[in-house]
């Protein structure tokens, strides 16, 4: 069951979805700018019948990535801000953990080491302190966690920090007869409770990085027990065979904002016909964060940037494309 707090964190969102596609202008938070029009001028063109760019409705398939793209992730990313929790949490449990690996430099306080070992050291991480418990047990303690969880710099719940201009995206893609996908390289499981009441993206439309599982009975019922070891990471290369092994279909649109999410918008755009690829560029250090080639947070080198160039996919500017980042903000 939800939690009150988190029951009442959603309802902005869930009102706010359910009157966006009404409103005259149906991205508000985003300025008149290219990015703006690139969206409005690609939905006209994919949802009008007897446009030569015309999509049937079982293809207009959108996939995000969620960390950076639909909400903040620094100073680190929410789910390894609940990791460290579980770490200080468990490790009476573990004593070992003092002297072992990346555990006694959490213990410390030093998040860099592990950070600088990519996605893969991030999820052993995780693996190690969110295993040993059922499913069910797993998304109770995700939930209520989320609930009251801040971030570490700004002090506000981390389900405040959420991107209102990609709120109004969703909502307005889906007017359109779009199906929105996330496709993180988070844990699936940490997501999946959540993610239908803050983006109205249903559970079996969250595509994540996965622990294996373990059937079993326990009390004469069935259960799923969440065992410490990957089974799928969902980054990079690994985005577009998840894409495939639970979609079925190539997207006519992607979104996402650094290096883990180039092969995503890749694929997409190999697809041909009318496509749209976007990247968020966090560059507003006023409103949220600037960080980029030199980040191991949401990297956006160097290269991914000449590689957008060249392709022609669309750079969001946070600085210049948001009216408004947040919905906490004074308008």
């Amino acid at each position: 069951m939800i939690s009150n707090r988190l029951s009442a964190a959603v309802v902005g969102a869930v009102v706010f979805t359910s009157t966006i596609s009404l409103a005259a202008d149906p991205l508000p938070s985003w300025n008149d700018t290219p990015p703006k029009q690139a969206i409005l001028a690609f939905v006209e063109r994919v949802t009008k019948e007897g446009s030569p760019d015309f999509v049937p409705v079982p293809e207009r398939i959108a996939t995000f990535d969620n960390d950076g793209t639909l909400w903040c992730e620094m100073p680190y990313y929410v789910q390894l801000q609940f990791a460290l929790e579980r770490v200080k949490d468990l490790a009476p449990q573990h004593p070992e953990w003092k002297e072992k690996g990346p555990f006694a430099s959490l213990l410390r306080g030093d998040t860099k080491n592990l950070i600088a070992g990519g996605t893969r050291a991030i999820l052993e991480v995780v693996a190690a302190t969110q295993s040993g418990m059922t499913t069910t047990e797993y998304h109770q303690m995700v939930n209520h966690w989320i609930a009251t969880a801040k971030n570490p710099i700004t002090g506000r719940p981390v389900l405040e920090m959420v991107y209102q201009p990609m709120l109004e995206l969703l909502a307005y893609l889906r007017a359109n007869d779009f199906k929105t996908f996330i496709v993180s390289g988070s844990g699936v499981d940490f997501m999946r409770p959540w993610t239908e009441q803050i983006y109205g993206i249903p559970p079996e439309q969250v595509m994540g990085s996965r622990g294996k599982l373990k059937f079993e009975r326990q009390n004469g019922q069935p259960v799923l027990v969440k065992l410490p070891e990957l089974d799928f990471v969902d980054d990079k290369e690994g985005k577009p065979i998840g894409i495939q092994e639970q979609i079925g279909r190539r997207p006519i649109a992607a979104f996402g904002n650094s290096v883990g999410d180039r092969e995503m918008l890749e694929w997409t755009q190999a697809g041909g016909g009318a496509r749209l690829m976007m990247l968020v560029h966090h560059d507003d250090a006023a409103r949220e964060f600037a960080y980029g080639p030199d980040s191991k947070i949401g990297t956006f080198s160097d290269s991914l940037m000449d590689e957008a160039e060249e392709k022609k996919w669309t750079i969001i500017s946070m600085k210049d494309d948001w009216r408004q980042i947040f919905a906490f903000e004074k308008k």
